[in-house]
């Protein structure tokens, strides 16, 4: 006895009852109910559906799904941050890393001259401009996907969103910058260190706002073979 398309919606709206609102965990939880449902129905067959249901449910213990949320988001996380890291190891190789060299030199040269604190404020405005306007354009992209296909993604809400997490650990310096004086560049590893932080900086938040979401499709097709259909 196997479950008909009719109980198979069923669970899916169990599922989002139950505040799974991604749709990649939603299937992987539907088809876990559905077989141990049907496992059911093979020692009793005559069980109801819906006492099926939710003998299946109770095995999930008193938290219901909480886990198995929390379980995906740490593999999805962990699976992001591989593709952070693929992107930035591509920059410390040629050619990009000429790139790099030349955003340094720009930033050690300016964080050279006395007027170390005003560059410092001025490009660290610029850099938190432009991450701010990105963080609204990614936001309002996400939700155009979703309305389009009636789904979400826990991979694809983090490559949409995760950047804002970046963008308030980014602002939360902000007192740093502030407290930058012209007496700065009188300690040259000063000087080397705010280069080499704001280098990374920009880098990291490049590559959160504009790289990865621009690859987005190729890697939810990576990630959910089922997603390009």
């Amino acid at each position: 006895m196997t479950l008909n398309e009719a109980q198979i919606q069923d669970l899916y709206a169990f599922t989002r009852n139950h505040y799974v609102e991604h749709y990649d965990l939603q299937t992987e939880l539907v088809d876990h109910l559905a077989n141990d449902i049907e496992g059911m129905w093979k020692e009793h067959p005559k069980l109801s559906f819906e006492d099926a249901k939710q003998s299946a449910f109770k095995k999930f213990g008193i938290f219901g799904f909480m886990e198995a949320i929390e379980q995906r988001q740490k593999v999805m996380g962990k699976r992001y941050r591989k593709y952070f890291w693929r992107e930035l190891k591509q920059w410390f190789r040629l050619p990009q890393i000429l790139t790099i060299l030349g955003l340094f030199c720009l930033y050690y040269v300016t964080f050279s001259s006395s007027y170390v604190a005003v560059f410092a404020f001025s490009f660290y405005v610029l850099i938190g401009a432009w991450c701010i306007y990105k963080g609204i354009q990614l936001n309002r992209q996400f939700r155009r996907r979703k309305e389009r296909s009636e789904k979400k993604w826990m991979l694809e809400e983090m490559i949409y969103k995760q950047a804002g997490a970046i963008t308030f650990v980014f602002m939360s310096q902000l007192y740093n910058v502030f407290n930058i004086t012209d007496k700065f560049v009188e300690n040259i590893y000063h000087v080397l260190g705010l280069a080499v932080l704001f280098t990374l900086l920009t880098l990291c938040n490049y590559i959160s706002f504009q790289l990865i979401p621009d690859k987005a499709e190729d890697l939810l097709n990576e990630t959910y073979p089922e997603f390009c259909l």
